[in-house]
């Protein structure tokens, strides 16, 4: 009886290693059939892309289409020799060169355009200073005040309603500071023109 139930017992246990063989194999199968079918849509990707390549013209080493250059000068199916098609190309690089020279001037004739601009610019903003200083100075010896007169009245300006600002304030020391930053920005510039 003893014997038996062993026997029976040993049987089980073969057949749970068989069944987890049966498992492992399935499970590698799987496996394979997955590989398979990656490698296959790789093979794809590579067709496709080929194809797409293909499609697209031919390409060189670098990947780059390569151009068809047409033979100067080929109609109705007849061909020129070789001298005329060496003479045409000469023809070709020297219109080239005489397009490439016309633009060249007129990109020259453009910035002598933008400084002519730029030198008008200057003279006028010049003129426009020189014209409100003296029509200052105009009004000032109409009203019979003098220079020292007009500094200090300048410097006490007082805008109504703004408080004099606290020295010990953070902002008054962050608006002076953007204040400088623009002052100095602006005298640079003067300075560049």
């Amino acid at each position: 009886m003893l014997l038996r139930e062993r026997e029976r017992e040993r049987e089980r246990e073969r057949e749970r290693e068989r069944e987890r063989e049966r498992e492992l194999e399935r499970e590698r199968e799987r496996w394979r059939d997955g590989e398979k079918k990656r490698e296959s849509e790789r093979n794809g990707d590579k067709r496709r892309e080929r194809e797409k390549r293909e499609g697209e013209g031919e390409k060189d080493r670098r990947g780059k289409e390569r151009e068809s250059i047409p033979i100067i000068g080929e109609r109705d199916g007849e061909r020129k020799g070789g001298k005329e098609r060496k003479r045409e190309r000469g023809r070709e690089r020297e219109r080239e060169r005489e397009r490439e020279e016309r633009e060249r001037e007129r990109e020259r004739e453009r910035e002598r355009e933008r400084e002519r601009e730029r030198e008008r610019w200057r003279e006028g903003e010049r003129d426009s200073v020189s014209q409100s200083v003296t029509q200052r100075e105009r009004e000032m010896r109409k009203h019979g005040e003098n220079d020292a007169e007009q500094n200090s009245r300048r410097n006490n300006i007082k805008i109504k309603g703004i408080p004099d600002p606290d020295p010990n304030d953070p902002a008054t020391e962050t608006a002076t500071k953007v204040i400088l930053f623009f002052e100095w920005k602006i005298n640079s510039r003067d300075l560049n023109e």
